[in-house]
């Protein structure tokens, strides 16, 4: 169990910063379940979901960086999540997975040259013995914008992306499950990246600045 706990490259919950937000969202949480449902919720619409928004280096995976950011995807926002626990004594570690995003824009569709996903990230919990999976991805502003069921977690039950919108339009697909890991396989990542998207991971999809903010913005 020390390895679901410990500080890693990524999941430098030994940092201030990382501390002191786990610690400020986790006040008057009495249980380890209260806890996770809370930092849930605070990554969850903390954090604007920006596929542009990543720099794609090492440091920018740290939770360090990624709790210092304001918008932020699925990877880095698992691993502040999973850090955040970490940094309460909730033992955490990070989950993949490669999903079909089937309401996905057509500009990034379009700059991705594909609807699939690789290496979506998520989080674990231990919690009563059991592990439980949560998705803090997307923002709910974001999900009343597009329409989409906002992501909820209880602690108990699983909270993984949707399959259907609210309209029943089919939304998510998982795909393939890749596993969980201690430390965030950042190596393994940029691989698969290259493997499904070329030299310019996502077509871009991921590049950081102004530009990528704008061109987000006028996605959603």
């Amino acid at each position: 169990m020390s390895s679901w706990l410990e500080a890693t490259e990524f999941l430098n919950h030994d940092h201030p910063d990382v501390q002191r937000f786990a610690e400020t969202q986790t006040a008057g949480a009495d249980t380890p379940r209260e806890r996770v449902v809370k930092l849930f919720y605070a990554v969850r619409d903390g954090w604007w979901y920006d596929p542009y928004s990543s720099e794609q280096t090492r440091e920018s995976f740290r939770a360090s960086d990624v709790v210092a950011s304001e918008r932020s995807w699925c990877v880095p926002k698992s691993i502040l999540l999973t850090a955040a626990a970490r940094a309460v004594e909730v033992p955490a570690r990070l989950g993949f997975a490669d999903v079909r995003n089937h309401l996905q824009s057509e500009k990034l569709k379009e700059k991705m040259g594909t609807d699939l996903f690789v290496f979506h990230g998520y989080s674990e919990f231990l919690l009563d013995g059991a592990w439980v999976k949560a998705s803090a991805a997307f923002n709910l502003e974001l999900c009343n914008r597009f329409g989409t069921k906002p992501l909820d977690f209880d602690g108990y039950e699983d909270a993984l992306l949707h399959s259907y919108d609210l309209a029943g339009n089919r939304h998510m697909e998982y795909v393939r499950m890749r596993g969980t890991y201690d430390d965030f396989p950042f190596d393994e990542m940029m691989a698969a990246f290259a493997e499904e998207y070329g030299d310019d991971p996502m077509g871009g999809a991921t590049t950081a600045g102004a530009a990528g903010d704008a061109a987000f913005e006028r996605d959603v």
